[in-house]
């Protein structure tokens, strides 16, 4: 049997809002553990647009989505949060003296919490995989739904699928890097930045990259290794490719998952918060980010962090209803700067 891990909070989803609700919990003096699907903190920026520059986050003009990431982690690390990456919360379960939880992810670990704070963004992202038969034996390997280590796979045969940003930003970047590039795509209309398409466009016509109209219709392979590809195109020809590597960019599909079936109520498959406390319709329970939804709600990074801000409060009420509240400053408060580290 497995020790149950007892703590004031879990935070479910590790994504911007549920790195900066460490910190805001932090500086009031709780304690959390934070749960994530993936196997890696940064959430929806991460596995979306991790080189993607972000300007609307106070006092920074412009920081790339990881670097946010990584200031995120940097900035809670005084408070020495606990991550469970790779685990699915499935249970969520108010225990029988009402004022506390159990919490249960797919590995079997279990939490006896106080509070549960859920910025799960919009549910956990699984990506949209290339439907062709027999991939199954290659994703991972040489079928990949995201970029890891780039350099890796310079000098290689690349196709590309996909008519986004992240599709386009890859074949620019292997281009002149890679053996070969091929970028396939279904229409010849793409969803990508006009400049990206257009320099695409140019380096077509340089010969430095390959578009074809289509899509992939069978992979080939010798001894289990990929080698190559056909591709169904729109002119009614089937291509045939040398292929190392496939990079698919389809975007990735949210999935609520089990936070559906924990009886909050919901709307749009977002939770219903008050803006007040950012509490869920079961005491105890909160949402902040992209999960939850409220009347003028606004889906921005800028607003997570006001909610977990305004959440941390209310956690710290419903934790310790005895203890009086106050409004303490960072800049003034001996308190909060030794909580920190930063006393002197």
């Amino acid at each position: 049997m497995s020790t149950v891990i007892v703590t004031e909070a879990v935070i479910i989803g590790a994504g911007p809002c549920g790195l900066f609700q460490i910190f805001e919990l932090g500086l009031l003096g709780m304690k959390a553990h934070i749960i994530d699907s993936l196997k890696t903190t940064g959430g929806q920026c991460t596995e979306l647009y991790p080189d993607k520059p972000i300007y609307d986050i106070p006092a920074l003009p412009v920081c790339g989505a990881q670097e946010l990431v990584d200031r995120l982690l940097q900035q809670g690390k005084p408070f020495n949060p606990q991550f469970h990456l790779g685990e699915e919360v499935v249970e969520v379960q108010r225990r029988e003296c009402g004022r506390r939880f159990k919490v249960v992810t797919s590995a079997g670990t279990e939490f006896d919490t106080g509070a549960v704070i859920i910025a799960g963004g919009v549910g956990s992202f699984q990506p949209r995989r290339l439907m062709v038969d027999g991939v199954e034996a290659f994703e991972g390997k040489q079928v990949h739904y995201r970029v890891r280590d780039a350099q890796q796979y310079h000098g290689q045969h690349l196709v590309i699928c996909g008519g986004g940003d992240s599709a386009l930003d890859w074949a620019l970047d292997f281009s002149g890097k890679a053996a070969s590039v091929t970028l396939i795509h279904r229409r010849a209309e793409f969803r990508a930045a006009p400049a990206s398409v257009a320099r695409m466009r140019e380096l077509e016509a340089a010969g430095q990259l390959k578009f074809i109209e289509g899509t992939i219709q069978t992979l080939q392979s010798t001894d289990g290794t990929l080698t190559g590809a056909t591709v169904k195109a729109a002119d009614g020809t089937q291509p045939e490719l040398r292929v190392d590597q496939v990079f698919a960019f389809f975007g990735l599909q949210p999935k609520l998952g089990p936070i559906a079936n924990w009886g909050l109520a919901m709307e749009r498959k977002a939770l219903n918060v008050d803006t007040e406390k950012f509490q869920t319709s079961e005491p105890g329970i909160f949402a902040v980010g992209d999960i939850n939804t409220y009347p003028g709600k606004k889906k921005l990074i800028l607003s997570g962090f006001h909610e977990a801000a305004l959440a941390a409060f209310a956690v710290q009420n419903w934790l310790y209803p005895e203890k009086k509240q106050f409004l303490q400053y960072t800049t003034t408060s001996p308190v909060m700067q030794k909580r920190l580290g930063v006393a002197e």
